[in-house]
């Protein structure tokens, strides 16, 4: 395939010219427009490297689209597969969760039904996105530890992080947000959320910190990239370099972010913070850290399409200093070394031909094609 009057973000810049791609690789990297008769005319669009997700539990959704209803696994993952791609997202680590707030949710019952799709799916070729596994440790939850050791046992993960989301700290150092929050989602009473508040930080007491010295004793072991989650203070970056973590998932402090992002681990913030203009949880918004240059990534969280659009946002905002080629970076190039993929990323000779063919009208970013390894696949 060769593609011309198109706009390349490279690394630096965004360079008009032409893209040849042959055997799943890029083959060439032109400033010039070919007159080849086989050349497609790209009409002006850009061309950027597929978006590499770090974290999302966007299959979840799929899996129990309404409470009590289970939908048939593989049928799921494949809708949860062909929203990655039609967003433009070529390499996915699924963010399924070992432990929840709440005992025996939907969340747990489907930890190994949506592990096993996930794997089945790669076998049988399903696939159109390269889906890798991440497993998001719920630390003050009973069986998170032995759910861990097993299902690392059975299906290796690519990516770890590890979270409590117990009250009072963290995402909920504000009792009330956690509060307003858990009792609008699980509908209690307020002495049914007093009673849930009391348990959950015993719980926390009792398992946080001992299982988190072991998954991440294990990471070690086995050269597992390591990620922290919702960290708000100093002290809980301390931690992070200390356990040889590497990044920093949705920081809820600018100080937080920064002292992570100036001890090197990558700060990670979601893209529908940006899209939309802030934390849905009340944290540090997101253009706040684009402002003084702390973004390293952007995940797509919860919402698949926001990470293309929140590029693309980012590079349009003049108060921050991100220009196209810095803001695209956050959604491929960065995320992909942090878990140590070198062959993606980049528009550059030799690297996978995973790419997105996309227009700018109106305001609005257009997906026009997907390539994963030279392959159309939206």
């Amino acid at each position: 395939m060769i593609l011309t009057n198109v706009q390349l973000v490279l690394a630096d810049e965004v360079m008009r010219g032409t893209i040849v791609v042959e055997g799943g690789r890029i083959q060439a990297i032109d400033s010039t427009e070919s007159h080849l008769p086989e050349a497609i005319d790209g009409e002006g669009g850009f061309i950027l490297p597929g978006l590499v997700e770090l974290h999302t539990d966007n299959m979840e959704k799929h899996f129990s689209p309404r409470p009590g209803v289970r939908w048939p696994s593989t049928a799921a993952f494949k809708v949860h597969d062909a929203q990655m791609i039609s967003s433009g997202i070529t390499t996915v680590f699924d963010a399924i969760s070992v432990g929840d707030v709440i005992e025996h949710s939907e969340r747990i019952n489907n930890l190994r039904i949506m592990v096993n799709a996930l794997k089945s799916s790669r076998e049988h070729g399903f696939c159109r996105a390269d889906h890798r596994l991440h497993l998001r440790c719920e630390l003050s939850h009973a069986d998170t530890l032995a759910n861990f050791e097993q299902l690392f046992a059975l299906h290796r993960p690519q990516l770890v992080s590890v979270m409590d989301h117990s009250p009072g700290q963290r995402q909920y150092v504000d009792l009330s947000a956690y509060r307003r929050y858990f009792q609008g989602k699980y509908h209690m009473s307020d002495s049914e959320i007093d009673a849930f508040i009391i348990r959950q930080s015993a719980a926390s007491e009792r398992y946080s910190s001992s299982y988190r010295q072991q998954i991440c004793d294990i990471c070690h072991r086995y050269a597992i990239p390591l990620a922290s989650h919702d960290d708000a203070t100093d002290e809980h970056i301390q931690q992070a370099l200390a356990e040889n973590i590497q990044i920093a998932e949705f920081p809820t402090a600018l100080s937080a972010a920064k002292a992570a992002h100036e001890h090197g681990i990558a700060v990670v913030m979601g893209a529908p913070n940006v899209v939309r203009g802030g934390s849905h949880s009340g944290n540090v918004a997101a253009h706040e850290l684009a402002q003084q240059g702390l973004l390293d990534i952007l995940s797509s969280d919860y919402y698949p399409a926001s990470l293309l659009d929140a590029a693309f946002k980012l590079a349009d905002d003049v108060s921050n200093p991100y220009d196209l080629p810095q803001a695209c970076a956050l959604v491929t190039c960065h995320p992909a070394e942090r878990v140590g993929l070198t062959d993606r990323g980049r528009l550059e000779v030799g690297l996978n031909a995973d790419l997105i063919w996309c227009h700018q009208r109106a305001g609005q970013v257009h997906i026009h094609q997907v390539l994963r390894a030279g392959e159309r696949v939206f």
